[in-house]
């Protein structure tokens, strides 16, 4: 069961979300939805998003940086050296909610 925080939630997220390129079928969200690897949503498009949800939750920021969820990516001018990933917290629906459920940003 869905609740209203939680509706409200997936609605704020909705356009973020986008859609399926060729047969216009809607992404599904759940909690543990990823914002970045699941729904391809970038840093500033993250950025926005969050603003949204501060906002319209009525949620203190706290803590809360985009750049945890999106550290800027290493820079090399020799174009065969790969740099190695950076591990990065998972940054999902269900923080938002339970977040908008404390009113607070509960994540570092």
């Amino acid at each position: 069961m869905v609740n209203n925080i939680e509706q409200r939630i997936y609605e704020l997220i909705r356009p973020y979300a986008g859609t399926y390129l060729f047969n216009i079928k809607k992404v599904v969200l759940t909690p543990k939805t990823d914002l970045d690897t699941d729904l391809d949503i970038d840093e500033v498009e993250a950025e926005d998003l969050m603003n949204d949800f501060f906002e319209t939750f009525n949620v203190e920021r706290g803590n809360f940086k985009v750049e945890t969820y999106y550290p800027p990516e290493s820079f090399s001018l020799n174009p065969f050296k790969k740099s190695p990933p950076v591990p990065v917290p998972d940054f999902t629906i269900g923080m938002l909610i339970e977040s908008a459920k404390a009113g607070r940003w509960l994540y570092n």
